[in-house]
């Protein structure tokens, strides 16, 4: 039902995009907002099942940060009015709970010594939500510069932000995502230690962890 709702809300924010009534977003609104009711709902009773927020196999990782990417964007309706953010946010919570959704069954149990872990993964999970807020400010600032170069005052162009806030946006979103990375990386690592009795193990997930937190690094300084 969630994905069904997303998926509802993800098409009509696209057609949004086009289209200068206002009804399609109000419609849009409401189907995410039932479908983030549902998911939030499904979310909960895994934790009532398991005990804990179910985060630890990649079904429940990609659910859960479809879950956050919603969350941000109607906070940030309900503060700022930006409904032409959900063409952009919503397809990617779709996405991710459609992989979710395809992922092969995994068991959803911690083994005792991985009981740690949780927090590890929570952190690294919000900070890439914050980066994937960067992610869909960039792409409507670019969007929005080539209108104002190309002087194409269409109705893309009157129902994107102005360059200065997503600007903004972008800057926030990444100083929101970075230091949560960080603590999700140096959480995992003392998890490691305690767990496996190294603090890395140069596997492919921590690998590209630290290429990510290296570049975001690069782009604060």
């Amino acid at each position: 039902l969630t994905m069904g709702l997303y998926f509802g809300g993800t098409l009509l924010f696209l057609q949004y995009l086009w289209h200068r009534s206002e009804v399609i977003s109000k419609i849009s609104l409401v189907s995410t907002g039932l479908g983030f009711f549902l998911h939030t709902a499904a979310l909960m009773m895994g934790m009532v099942s398991t005990g804990y927020v179910p985060i630890m196999t990649f079904k429940g990782a990609m659910s859960f940060f479809a879950w956050g990417l919603v969350l941000v964007f109607l906070v940030v309706v309900l503060k700022r009015g930006l409904e032409v953010l959900g063409a952009f946010i919503l397809p990617l919570a779709f996405l991710s709970l459609v992989s979710a959704t395809l992922a092969p069954q995994e068991p959803d149990t911690i083994a005792p010594v991985f009981q740690t872990v949780w927090v590890h993964v929570t952190l690294s999970i919000l900070g890439t939500i914050g980066f994937a807020v960067a992610f869909v400010a960039g792409l409507m600032y670019v969007m929005q510069e080539r209108l104002l170069k190309s002087k194409q005052f269409n109705v893309l162009y009157f129902k994107l932000p102005p360059l200065d806030f997503l600007d903004s946006l972008n800057q926030r979103s990444i100083l929101f995502g970075f230091p949560l990375l960080t603590l999700g990386i140096l959480a995992g690592a003392v998890s490691a230690q305690l767990t496996l009795g190294t603090y890395l193990s140069w596997n492919s997930e921590q690998i590209w962890a630290l290429i990510t937190w290296v570049f975001y690094f690069v782009v604060l300084m």
